[in-house]
């Protein structure tokens, strides 16, 4: 019984670190993250309109599409995206796997969008990864207090994230023990 539990929860972690672009090619996966994005973008809009200000003004944005699990005690999580410079319009795509414990039950599927105030924020993320400690999870601020976008949780300095849910906005980021890191099959060498 126990070995068939375990069976099961390896299972559904792999499931999650695999993703939600389940494409042949490189090409073909490129393309699913892009059509994702736009999407994904428009909604926020639609949900936080103040969001759309944030995204142009800042150096640059990433959009990730993530599928997590918990069972019983055991959770993973995975996805990909794309991190866009705005002021050189260039792409890179990048995953991102979680994995914890902690009691529940259940499948999530949600979006994140980061916002980067500076290009060295940007390049950090996307050339050495990040890596999201307990200490990112935070609550969105009411207002622009803190110096935080209205709606968006500030998780690192300069670095404000947007968490799309199927109710819309969270208003809390669950993003601890999760690493984002450059997806170089999809990337140009």
């Amino acid at each position: 019984r126990k070995r068939a539990v375990l069976s099961c929860l390896l299972a559904l972690g792999v499931v999650a670190l695999a993703g939600p672009v389940q494409a042949d090619t490189p090409a073909q996966q490129r393309a699913e993250i892009q059509k994702m994005r736009a999407p994904t973008l428009e909604r926020l809009y639609k949900v936080h309109p103040a969001a759309r200000a944030d995204v142009q003004k800042a150096a640059g944005y990433a959009v990730f599409s993530n599928v997590g699990i918990n069972l019983i005690l055991l959770s993973a999580a995975g996805g990909s995206g794309v991190a866009h410079d705005n002021r050189s319009g260039k792409d890179v795509y990048m995953k991102m796997v979680s994995g914890g414990f902690g009691i529940g039950l259940g499948v999530k599927d949600f979006r994140g969008v980061f916002v980067f105030s500076t290009t060295d924020k940007l390049n950090q993320f996307t050339n050495s990864g990040w890596e999201a400690s307990a200490q990112a999870d935070a609550a969105a601020k009411a207002g622009d207090k803190g110096g935080a976008a209205a709606g968006a949780i500030t998780v690192a300095p300069g670095v404000n994230l947007y968490q799309l849910t199927e109710n819309g906005l969270a208003l809390q980021a669950t993003i601890q023990g999760t690493k984002y890191f450059k997806n170089d099959d999809l990337n140009a060498k």
